[in-house]
């Protein structure tokens, strides 16, 4: 794994499968406007938050209780010279106990540095994981974007901008 990746870690009293259930439920974490399946091998959804972002992401690799892997097939930036940074770039979500925890590793490989969007996306994913996924899966409910509302300061500044 190349060390530059973008990648942030949890500790989670809950077990791998409450952890596992969590990710698949990415309209309770990610955005309420999502569309597609989430949970199994070949699984593809949609994202996207008004003209700002949109993606489409294929599940290429399910282990239960232990990983998830997302494939993104298509993306689209409106705030990049680039807008399709993230194409073909994966998002790995690695579940495994560390003594009486649950850790979970999330790796969004091919988010590197040299992206115009480094800065937002990892500051996104970061609130994304650490909070809005934790929140999910330790009390039940996360904080995904309600439909049409940004969710995080940096979305509502790329919003304003349009």
């Amino acid at each position: 794994m190349n060390t530059h990746d973008f990648t942030t870690t949890i500790l989670l009293n809950q077990s791998p499968e409450e952890v596992f259930k969590a990710i698949q439920n990415v309209k309770g974490w990610w955005s309420e406007e999502i569309e597609g399946k989430t949970a199994n091998k070949g699984d593809e959804f949609k994202y996207h938050y008004e003209d700002v972002h949109r993606c489409k992401i294929k599940l290429t690799e399910v282990i239960p209780n232990q990983k998830i892997v997302w494939l993104i097939e298509e993306n689209y930036f409106s705030f990049t010279k680039d807008d399709t940074e993230w194409t073909n770039t994966t998002a790995v979500f690695d579940i495994s106990k560390e003594g009486n925890k649950t850790k979970l590793t999330f790796t969004h490989i091919g988010l590197v540095p040299e992206y115009e969007c480094f800065d937002v996306c990892t500051k996104g994913w970061s609130n994304y994981v650490e909070n809005s996924l934790k929140k999910l899966i330790e009390t039940g409910k996360g904080q995904p974007n309600a439909t049409g509302k940004p969710q995080i300061e940096t979305e509502r500044a790329l919003s304003s901008k349009e």
